[in-house]
C-alpha cells in the first residue's frame, strides 16, 4: 500500500486539484470504511456518483409500493427499500405483515411458487448487475405459469446516467472510477465510448482497498500521458466483451425505456421494462396507478449528493434529523449511500 500512496503522490504532485468520482456505491462504502481519503494528498478529491441503485429510485416508486401494499398484494424486497421514505410513509412504517425481505429475486419467485394463493410483487431495483438475475426469474415465471408473481420495476443502466452527469458539466470531472461488477455483465464498450467523447479517463475498478488505490493510479497515470483514457484494473473479473450470456438474458426480456432518476430528472434510454411478450408479469401494466409525483423533502440534499455536488456534511440534516436510526432519505438509507457510508465509517 505504500508504494500506491508514494506513486499518488508522485503523479500527483503537478496537478493543482482533481475530482475523481467514484461511480458505484460500493467503491463509496469502501472508500470511508478504509480511509482511504486520508491517505491521498490534499489536491485529490473522491466524490460520490449516482450509483447506489436505492438512492435514485424516485420517491414515487415507493408511493406505487404502498398503494399496491395497500390493494392486498405480498411485497417482497431487498432490505434497503423497506425504509426508504415515500411521499408519506415507508413500507416500514406500514407495519404490514405483507412486506417481507427477500435476499435474492430467486427467493421472491419461490415464495410465489410456494404460495399461490397470495398476490406476489418483487420490487426489481438494481442496475446491469441485478437485471439478468431479474429477467431469468421472469423467464422462469413464464416457464412455470406462475400468474401470482409480478415485478413492479426501477431497473436502470449506468452509462446513461454518467453521460447525462458530464453533459450537464454541473461538477468538473477529471476522472471515473467505474463499477467492475456492471463492466463483468456489460464489458467496456459503453465506458470507452464515454471516456473518448468526453475526454474522462476511466477505470474499470474493483471493490477493496488495494483495487481502488491501485485505479487511481491508474487514473493518474493516464492523466500524464494525455492519450490513453481507459483501463481494466479489475481484470481479474472483467473482460472486454462483458458476460455475452447475461446481456442476451437482458436484450430478450427487457425494452430499454426513458426513467426518472431521483436528483437527475428523467435520462434518454436509461431504464428497464419488461417486452409486451412478458408484460402479464409487469404489476404496472395489469393494474396501472395514477400517483402525484411527489416533492422531494425539501431539507435532504440526497440529490446533490448523487450528483457529487456537494459532501454528506454539508447537507443541514445530517447527523441532526438524519441519521440510521432516522433517516430523511436514501442516501442514509441504504448500505451503499454516501450518508450512511460516510455516518458509520467517520467523517474526512
Amino acid at each position: 500500500m505504500k508504494k500506491l500512496i508514494d506513486q499518488i503522490i508522485r503523479l500527483s504532485s503537478s496537478f493543482k486539484g482533481l475530482k475523481l468520482m467514484e461511480v458505484c456505491g460500493t467503491h463509496t462504502v469502501s472508500i470511508y470504511k478504509y480511509g482511504i481519503i486520508s491517505l491521498l494528498p490534499s489536491n485529490i478529491e473522491l466524490i460520490s456518483g449516482p450509483g447506489c441503485p436505492v438512492c435514485v429510485t424516485e420517491t414515487v416508486f415507493i408511493d406505487k409500493a404502498i398503494e399496491y401494499l395497500n390493494r392486498g398484494y405480498k411485497i417482497l424486497t431487498f432490505g434497503d427499500m423497506v425504509r426508504v421514505p415515500g411521499n408519506k410513509s415507508s413500507l416500514e412504517k406500514q407495519g404490514s405483515e405483507n412486506v417481507r425481505v427477500v435476499y435474492s429475486p430467486l427467493d421472491a419467485l419461490d415464495y410465489a411458487r410456494e404460495h399461490r394463493q397470495e398476490k406476489v410483487i418483487f420490487l426489481a431495483v438494481g442496475f446491469e448487475t441485478t437485471a439478468p438475475l431479474i429477467a431469468a426469474v421472469v423467464e422462469e415465471a413464464k416457464k412455470n405459469d406462475l400468474s401470482n408473481f409480478f415485478i413492479l420495476s426501477s431497473l436502470r443502466l449506468i452509462p446513461p446516467a454518467l453521460k447525462y452527469l458530464l453533459d450537464s458539466k454541473e461538477v468538473d470531472i477529471n476522472g471515473l472510477l467505474l463499477p467492475g461488477h456492471v463492466a463483468t455483465v456489460t464489458g467496456i464498450e459503453d465506458f470507452k465510448k464515454i471516456a473518448d467523447k468526453y475526454g474522462v479517463v476511466s477505470v474499470v475498478s474493483g471493490f477493496d482497498a488495494q483495487d481502488i488505490m491501485e485505479s487511481i493510479v491508474f487514473s493518474l497515470d493516464m492523466l500524464h500521458k494525455n492519450g490513453e483514457k481507459l483501463r481494466i484494473q479489475y481484470k481479474k473479473v472483467v473482460r472486454e466483451e462483458g458476460n455475452i450470456l447475461a446481456q442476451g438474458m437482458m436484450c430478450n426480456i427487457f425494452d430499454i425505456i426513458d426513467l426518472n432518476w431521483r436528483g437527475l430528472g428523467k435520462i434518454e434510454k436509461s431504464g428497464l421494462k419488461l417486452k409486451p411478450e412478458y408484460e402479464i408479469f409487469d404489476i404496472e401494466s395489469r393494474e396501472p396507478l395514477k400517483i402525484d409525483i411527489a416533492k422531494e423533502n425539501t431539507g435532504c440534499r440526497c440529490s446533490e449528493i448523487i450528483k457529487g455536488l456537494i459532501k454528506p456534511r454539508e447537507c443541514a440534516l445530517f447527523d441532526t434529523k438524519c441519521n440510521p436510526q432516522n433517516p430523511q432519505g436514501p442516501c442514509m438509507v441504504s448500505s451503499e449511500g454516501s450518508c450512511a457510508a460516510y455516518y458509520k465509517y467517520g467523517r474526512e
